[in-house]
């Protein structure tokens, strides 16, 4: 009797080993959980799915029970850093408000954790601040804070040098940065936020009631992924105020500033938007209540958006009630691709106000509504209805080679590009059902999740979350099923819902060859290489591991051995989807830009990328 029950405990405390099973010494832990769950709702014998489960969330027996009672009685926020650690989160440290007072000249560099710089130089006079290489660090989510930094003061200049680059998200926050300070002083950001995934920066009330300070943005935020700058009461009210922004936002991926009551009131300022947008893709840019009410300020665009791929300007109020002031748009939205502009209220009631468009090419999607009708010149301006023709270089920019594919590069032999595949989110975990199901997920209870996780307003984390929910409640596509799993369970229930019980879920098995040439070695089609239809899951940013599946109807999906291109040993397992119905997909789809054809008339394949998969029928 005692040995059958030692049997019987052992077969417990041992969830398996090989095959379908995975280890697990205690099978009350969550990652155990759903081993089992798996096992009960999926009807087949292909091994689990290890890159699936190991997902799962990490904590122990004890940690997920302590947890589950907290979110219970809505107190998890009282022990948010424990959670987070223990679940594997994603969770902005909190930056407190500082009353302490810096009187002398600090030089940070090679800096990466978060801090909040408040009276940072306040009230001083000369000196300079300089962060150099700080918060650089691909797996770093830098929070920084810089309130009342540099305020009231005389001729001190503060310098960031390769600030935040190669992070993942960073989020900075200007609030009242160099407010009432005069003379010689200036704030240069240079390499700022460059190559990062998302950078989210803001500039609220900044350099407002300054007295000849200049500002200074030189590769701003260049070769980056996403994330917003919003520049807010920027200048407002200040004299001689000079800003410059060059090179900001060079090939950058889908980025968006906004500018609102920008240089307000002020007199005699300068600003130049120099190379501004230039080879991005898709940038968005708003303009309102720019430059309101000026005297004498001088505004110049010049080579702004040029060979972008589309883009869309809104100029709203742009200028308005001026005096004497001079705007110049040379060599304005020069873009590959159409793009479309927006002037409404422009110059009205302006005085003495020159504005000039010179070589201005909108591509027929320009709209002047409600504008200055004096003082405004049109010279060389294009609204030629034709598209650029876009050249391969720029392709290559704006879509990485071997991103898409059509069907028949797979075949064994075929060398192709294969593309950074590599997973740029942070790596997060699943959280247990039983914790899941007690958090609030709706975009009408942001505040209630804001409060969980303590995220604060107008922070990145908050857009961010509010993304991903309005993705995620967005009304389907004719004919698309989909779902937002935040848990291993939900999941699999999502995907056998819509292909039944017999399924399996596929990935590419490393990232090995990313940005290189492959070549394409041994190629099955799932079931047979039939058109079928597959559930693909794709991550969100969340704080905790969140991912967006919806079903796909007509597909082939494939697997494929990746070859070195010079050894031709095996590197990669990759598993690709191909779409065969297109006529959906939007003109300009990267896809379109980088095969050069347009929605219903070609199929479309890519890579399944890393912590990316799809499920299909089990064969």
């Amino acid at each position: 009797m005692s040995t059958l029950f030692l049997v019987l405990l052992l077969s417990l405390l041992t969830v398996g080993s090989g095959g379908r099973h995975i280890a697990d010494k205690n099978p009350f832990t969550p990652k155990a959980s759903v081993a089992r769950y798996w096992d009960k709702h999926v009807r087949n014998t292909l091994p689990r799915p290890s890159f699936l489960l190991s997902k799962a969330s990490p904590m122990t027996a004890a940690q997920a029970a302590s947890f589950t009672k907290l979110a219970d009685t809505n107190t998890l926020s009282t022990r948010l850093p424990e959670f987070c650690s223990a679940a594997h989160l994603l969770c902005f440290p909190e930056v407190r408000p500082s009353l302490q007072k810096h009187t002398k000249d600090e030089n940070f560099q090679t800096y990466i954790d978060g801090q909040n710089f408040t009276n940072y130089g306040d009230g001083r006079v000369n000196g300079i601040d300089t962060f150099k290489n700080y918060s650089n660090d691909i797996f770093s989510t830098p929070v920084n804070a810089f309130r009342g930094y540099s305020r009231g003061s005389i001729d001190h200049k503060e310098s960031f040098t390769g600030y935040a680059s190669g992070t993942n998200v960073a989020d900075q926050s200007f609030n009242t940065y160099g407010s009432k300070s005069g003379g010689e002083g200036s704030g240069d950001f240079k390499n700022y936020s460059s190559n990062s995934n998302v950078a989210e920066l803001r500039f609220a009330t900044y350099s407002d009631n300054t007295v000849n300070r200049k500002q200074s943005f030189s590769s701003y935020n260049e070769d980056s992924n996403a994330g917003d700058q919003s520049f807010q009461s920027y200048g407002k009210n200040s004299f001689a105020a000079k800003n410059e922004f060059t090179g900001y936002g060079t090939e950058s991926n889908v980025a968006s500033s906004g500018f609102t009551n920008y240089g307000k009131k002020g007199t005699g300022g300068n600003s130049t938007f120099t190379n501004y947008g230039v080879n991005m893709n898709d940038p968005q840019e708003k303009f309102q209540s720019y430059g309101d009410g000026t005297v004498g300020a001088t505004h110049s665009f010049a080579n702004y958006r040029d060979q972008a791929n589309v883009g869309d300007d809104s100029f709203q109020s742009y200028e308005k009630n001026t005096f004497g002031s001079t705007v110049n748009f040379k060599n304005y939205g020069n873009s590959a691709n159409p793009g479309s502009d927006t002037f409404k209220g422009y110059a009205k009631g302006a005085e003495r106000n020159t504005v000039g468009f010179t070589g201005y090419s909108a591509n027929t999607n320009a709209t002047f509504k409600d504008y200055a009708k004096e003082g405004v010149s049109f010279a060389s301006y294009n609204t030629s209805s034709s598209s650029s023709t876009v050249g391969v270089s720029l392709v290559k920019r704006w879509v990485e080679p071997g991103k898409f594919f059509r069907e028949s590069m797979l075949k064994e032999g075929s060398v192709m590009a294969m593309p950074d595949i590599r997973d740029k989110m942070p790596q997060r975990s699943f959280l247990p059902r039983s914790i899941l199901v007690k958090l609030p997920f709706s975009s009408s209870k942001i505040e209630e999740l804001k409060s969980v996780f303590k995220v604060s307003d107008n922070s990145s984390m908050e857009k961010m979350m509010m993304d991903s929910l309005g993705e995620c409640e967005r009304a389907p596509s004719v004919g698309e099923i989909k779902r937002c799993v935040g848990s291993v369970e939900d999941m699999i229930d999502f995907a056998t819902s819509v292909l039944g019980r017999n399924v399996g879920v596929w990935t590419t098995e490393n990232v090995n060859g990313f940005s290189k040439n492959v070549i394409v070695g041994r190629v099955k089609g799932m079931n047979g290489g039939k058109v079928t239809k597959s559930v693909s899951c794709h991550q969100s940013w969340f704080p905790y591991l969140l991912y967006y599946c919806h079903s796909v109807p007509k597909v082939r999906v494939y697997e494929a051995d990746l070859l070195d291109s010079e050894t031709k040993a095996k590197i990669n397992h990759g598993v690709a989807i191909c779409h065969l119905d297109t006529s959906a997909w939007s003109p300009t789809h990267g896809a379109f830009v980088a095969l050069g054809s347009g929605p219903g008339r070609i199929e479309v394949c890519h890579w399944i990328f890393e912590n990316d998969m799809t499920w299909t029928v089990a064969d």
